[in-house]
């Protein structure tokens, strides 16, 4: 499992970084364009704009995949040992429930009814861009899923 996640580390960090660049290249040439050849293009506009959701909603996944993502530890301070162990365990619980319900089946929702309507620009379904949201879910899913192994197997070898 811990292999896994090392390559979805690395995978997730290299779309990151590609969509980045595609973002920037999208958005020189917008600019050039639109003030060197007098000519906005509507096409580039669009798709920078769904490489940023993207990459937000990515980049969030990969940061929560690293446990770099901001949470509020006054009350976690607080603890230790086994309550802690246990409180760590149950943020996870709470974040796969979140994860599921909100993301996986809640973006599920959204992407079907929207694979009906087409971007007027692109001329996709909108229902593509809102696919990245359940995506993203069931990474965190995982993600969570192996913190969560990772706190069990400490608390049975007494760290």
């Amino acid at each position: 499992m811990k292999t896994l996640k090392h390559g979805l580390d690395r995978f997730l960090a290299f779309v990151c970084i590609v969509d980045f660049i595609v973002m920037v290249l999208l958005t020189v040439y917008q600019v050039v364009v639109r003030y060197v050849f007098k000519s906005p293009s509507s096409v580039s506009e669009v798709l920078t704009r769904y490489c940023f959701v993207w990459l937000i909603l990515l980049s969030a996944t990969y940061v929560f995949g690293q446990r770099d993502h901001i949470c509020i530890t006054y009350l976690k301070d607080k603890l230790n040992g086994s309550t802690k162990r246990l409180l760590d365990a149950a943020i996870e619980v709470v974040i796969i429930l979140f994860s599921a319900l909100i993301l996986v089946y809640g973006g599920s929702v959204i992407t079907t009814m929207n694979m009906l309507q087409y971007d007027s620009i692109l001329k996709i379904p909108t229902g593509t861009i809102y696919s990245i949201i359940p995506v993203c879910g069931v990474l965190i899913i995982f993600y969570s899923i192996y913190n969560l192994t990772v706190e069990l197997n400490k608390k049975e070898g007494g760290e």
